[in-house]
């Protein structure tokens, strides 16, 4: 049943502070700067450095912070009164002194951060949300407030409820997990059962010797409008291409790099910017390359390209791979490394019965990650829904 509650507007419980912090105690880091509000969680993160350019307000223990840019994403703060000392944020944030008498900090930072509250701001504010939320704009919105004892009880109830719901989250992101270790697990099995009975070759005798193992693109420059497809590392994934957003290089560029050009079925290994996946090169980007990021295997036509894709995504054999990394600021792993990784190669009838049962193991784990993301969805959208119901009275 819904609850009436009165209407109150924030100025009448909420002060802005008005203090500036000394310069010297922020170079000097006595007083730490507010780099960031989390949108998702509210969590305050703190600059690293201490100086600043702009004008600075001071935040105490207490405060609710309040971003005036994305006040309407849920980047509000609570400076909770177990800190003890100020911290100060640029005067695009707002600090606000709650009246304690009348209002719970959290009740206020829970009805301020919900879909409910950016729905008072469309109503009550000119020129919508997209302006900066200023004292000036911010403390005349009215909003429903309760007994202190209620607001109290409507606190406890949404935390509780919030919990369940991030345990529930957590679970099934660890049953994504999970799921895609499943994979892994059947491609170190088959290499093992296979490895017993064939004898292992190098990549390196697995090629098409006119083409070798060669990564791309060392500069591709700017992306431009009907330039060759390239592939980054950004649209390698586990098992699979991305083609949505390839970049586009230009022709004059790319035509070093026949090497790496692709002709469709090329296995890709990532080998910069991150390791270790692999896929199989699509047809439809059949007369594309790749940047330097991704090393192009043409194995020969004995070699099914899945079937090396899967024994080479194998845990021991990555472990492998992820030893052959060098580097610090760019790290990755050289060709002769990658043309010594082994694969043992059984006939091609063989290789190919293997690759349909992994295939149809993924397609399987592909099918319960789409019904898992779709439930974590369902999860993520529980709260704003719950929060709605707790600021109507009906929680």
């Amino acid at each position: 049943m819904s609850i009436t509650w009165p209407m109150v507007r924030l100025g009448d419980v909420l002060t802005e502070r008005q203090e500036t912090p000394l310069p010297e105690e922020m170079v000097s880091g006595r007083i730490k700067i507010v780099n960031k509000i989390s949108f998702d969680t509210g969590q305050i993160y703190i600059r690293p450095i201490g100086e600043t350019r702009t004008g600075m307000i001071l935040i105490r223990p207490g405060d609710l912070v309040v971003s005036g840019i994305n006040a309407a994403k849920g980047a509000i703060a609570i400076h909770g009164l177990d800190n003890t000392c100020p911290i100060a944020a640029t005067i695009h944030y707002g600090a606000y002194i709650p009246d304690s008498n009348r209002t719970s900090t959290k009740f206020l930072w829970w009805i301020l951060r919900s879909r409910f509250f950016r729905d008072l701001l469309s109503t009550h504010l000119p020129g919508g949300i997209k302006m900066e939320l200023k004292a000036k704009r911010l403390l005349p919105i009215p909003i429903p407030l309760p007994p202190l004892e209620e607001q109290r009880r409507v606190v406890t109830r949404i935390e509780e409820l919030s919990a369940q719901l991030e345990e529930a989250h957590n679970l099934r992101q660890q049953a994504m997990v999970e799921i895609s270790s499943t994979v892994f697990s059947a491609c170190e099995t088959m290499l093992r059962e296979v490895g017993k009975r064939f004898i292992n070759e190098t990549l390196e005798t697995l090629v098409d010797q006119s083409r070798g193992i060669s990564y791309g693109i060392v500069q591709t420059g700017d992306d431009v409008e009907n330039g060759i497809p390239t592939l980054r590392a950004g649209d390698m994934a586990w098992f699979s291409v991305n083609t949505t957003n390839v970049k586009r290089v230009l022709p004059e560029i790319e035509k070093s790099y026949q090497r790496t050009r692709l002709r469709g079925g090329e296995l890709l290994l990532r080998i910069r910017g991150g390791f270790g996946e692999l896929a199989v090169c699509p047809p439809a980007l059949r007369g594309g390359n790749v940047s330097r990021e991704i090393a192009v295997i043409p194995l020969r036509e004995h070699v099914d390209p899945f079937y090396g894709m899967y024994v080479l995504a194998a845990p021991s054999i990555q472990t492998r791979i992820a030893g052959h990394v060098r580097g610090t600021s760019y790290i990755g792993i050289n060709l002769k490394d990658v043309r010594t990784l082994p694969l043992p190669v059984p006939p091609l009838p063989e290789q190919r019965r293997i690759t349909s049962q992994l295939h149809e193991l993924q397609r399987q784990l592909i099918a319960v990650k789409s019904l898992q993301a779709e439930t974590v969805t369902e999860l993520d959208a529980l709260l704003p829904s719950i929060l709605d119901r707790a600021f109507k009275g009906e929680l």
